[in-house]
């Protein structure tokens, strides 16, 4: 699995040490250490494809100018048997390379010989990481947050698994706690209303208010009548939710796999205690000395750990907080299934959890820098300009399943990716459905087809892409070396996504990588060239483009249609 820009980088960062090393050996540099420095990829590569500032970072060292560092060092360079044609002094001392035209040709016949392989690395070295995201509550249907959460884990999943990291993507079932007492109770409610009227029976205020808790109560009396209008409370509550809870996760999934969203693993809360996981943390915190009773409830000393307050770990009536439930979970995570690293997908209104989590990880005896958080930043749903505040169809908040029905999957998935997390979110509903160039989903598909569509013509001209790299001399337009340079950077761009946890990255190089394919479109004619070794060269680069633009679709999860 090749990585160009790397491997380039890579080559250039030995020439400098060799040249180095020799300047050093004939007495023109001191035999001083040689400080860390930095190879990037200038902003305007017309001043060079790679740029380094060796020489500005050992001027301390050398106790001499940066531009005479970098006159000495230039001095010894041999590009000889590399990818780099020339090199020269820029400012103050940095040094720009330039590729030779032979490595462009490189960049294209790799991605015609790897394929759809193109693009993978080994750089997580198969390490064990869990995603976990949406972990929508089961008592209700999903929100828009919910809808957001999933675009950006699954994509953050995908783009681990790429790098070479050995993925577990987790849903989280809160099948426990507070969350199904209120469940069971407003189901409760809406059942013995049926019997009794709503004036007899009251909602309370801090029930579930949603039509899908009515729903449930209905088909729960169609079933079994009045029967459980006798019974005491605890037992009708555990019928209703042992009858709505199994439905409402069975939606979840249904709904996730609507949205191309397939876990490994859907865990739940309630097995936490059934495995006596939930006991077993908050006796590791005992026998740490790091809880105290308090009020006739059990709190642990999360101050110790660089939290804010403490914390309850059991309330006075016995039952363990959600907060020991989680320590519990995240134990499980660490110490019994052993992931390396655990990645959450959280709203931002959790940020005060960060800290007080990976804090308990610590208390409990494992590493709190393993478990990271990304925190994800609230959506606003536009339509003609004005926000979207209601459903017209059911008078509330706009769920999973009512966007799925307005808008295409493709640009649900590709518009909640678009931005960093961490960014607030306007989606465009207009823009989502528009069959034109300024819907983003729209414009890279069409790339795609646009391709495919090439590919069919020359194939009847008796063209097809080959290993005959001979033509690739010939592919000189700025089009084309902007568009094979960005081809180029793909693997390295989805390194440095799995790094930042940024999959929003790749959206973006998919975005821009159609963008230099329509630029060279236009600039360069494909078909009906005289020279039929430039036909077949940009013919190759053609299938090149697609090849990458299929991959990232796919990774993203995001159909590549061959017409539109």
């Amino acid at each position: 699995m090749s990585n160009p820009m790397k491997s380039a980088s890579d080559s250039l960062h030995e020439v400098l040490l060799k040249a180095i090393g020799q300047a050093v050996a004939e007495g023109e540099l001191p035999a001083e250490p040689i400080p860390a420095f930095q190879i990037e990829i200038p902003g305007d590569t017309s001043h060079g494809d790679f740029a380094t500032n060796v020489a500005m970072v050992s001027a301390r060292s050398f106790k001499m100018a940066p531009r005479k560092i970098a006159e000495i060092i230039c001095g010894q360079i041999d590009l000889t048997g590399t990818c780099f044609e020339r090199f020269e002094i820029a400012g103050p001392g940095f040094i720009n390379f330039f590729l030779n035209q032979n490595w462009f040709g490189t960049v294209v016949q790799s991605i015609l010989e790897e394929k759809e392989q193109y693009g993978k690395s080994d750089f997580g070295n198969h390490k064990k990481v869990m995603v976990e995201f949406v972990s929508a509550n089961p008592t209700g249907p999903m929100h828009i947050g919910n809808a957001r959460g999933g675009a950006i884990g699954d994509c953050l999943a995908a783009v681990l698994d790429w790098a070479g990291y050995d993925v577990t993507k987790e849903f989280y079932i809160n099948d426990a706690g507070n969350q199904i007492e209120k469940f069971g109770m407003s189901l409760s409610v809406r059942y013995q209303q049926i019997y009794k009227g709503e004036d007899a029976v009251e909602l309370p205020e801090n029930a579930y208010h949603g039509v899908d808790i009515i729903e449930h109560a209905k088909n729960f009396a169609g079933i079994y009548g009045n029967k459980f209008m006798d019974v005491d409370e605890e037992t009708r509550k555990k019928a209703l939710v042992d009858y709505a809870l199994p439905l409402n996760i069975a939606n979840l999934k249904t709904d996730l796999g609507k949205y191309r969203i397939e876990y490994d693993v859907w865990f739940k809360e309630s097995s936490l205690y059934a495995d006596g996981l939930v006991d077993k943390v908050i006796t590791i915190l005992k026998d740490n000395g790091l809880t105290y009773e308090k009020d006739g409830a059990l709190w642990y000393k999360a101050t110790e750990f660089g939290a804010e307050k403490d914390d309850v770990l059991v309330r006075a009536n016995g039952i363990p907080t959600y907060f020991a439930a989680d320590i519990a979970y995240h134990y499980n995570k660490f110490a019994i299934r052993h992931f390396d690293k655990v990645i959450n997908i959280w709203g931002a209104d959790h940020h005060g959890h960060v800290a007080r989590l990976k804090g308990a990880m610590n208390a409990v005896g494992l590493d709190g820098n393993k478990l990271d958080v990304v925190l994800m930043q609230m959506v606003r749903l536009m339509r003609d300009g004005e926000p979207v505040k209601v459903s017209k169809r059911t008078g509330k908040s706009i769920t999973l399943v009512n966007l799925l029905d307005e808008i295409p999957i493709d640009a649900a998935r590709f518009f909640f990716n678009l931005r960093e997390s961490n960014s607030h979110l306007d989606f465009d509903l207009d823009l989502a459905v528009a069959q034109n160039s300024s819907n983003p989903v729209y414009y890279v598909q069409y790339a795609h087809a646009r391709i495919c569509s090439i590919l069919a013509n020359l194939k009847e001209d008796g063209f097809v892409p080959t290993s005959n790299t001979e033509g690739y001399s010939l592919l000189v337009a700025p089009e084309e070396i902007e568009l094979i340079r960005h081809l180029a950077k793909l693997p390295g761009d989805i390194v440095e996504a799995a790094k930042a946890y940024d999959p929003a990255r790749i959206t973006r190089y998919v975005l821009d990588l159609a963008t230099l394919f329509h630029k060279f479109y236009n600039a360069c004619k494909v078909r009906g060239n005289e020279n039929p070794d430039l036909t077949q060269a940009r013919l190759n680069l053609c299938a090149a483009v697609n090849i990458v633009l299929e991959n990232v679709l796919t990774m993203l999860k995001i159909d590549a249609p061959e017409s539109m």
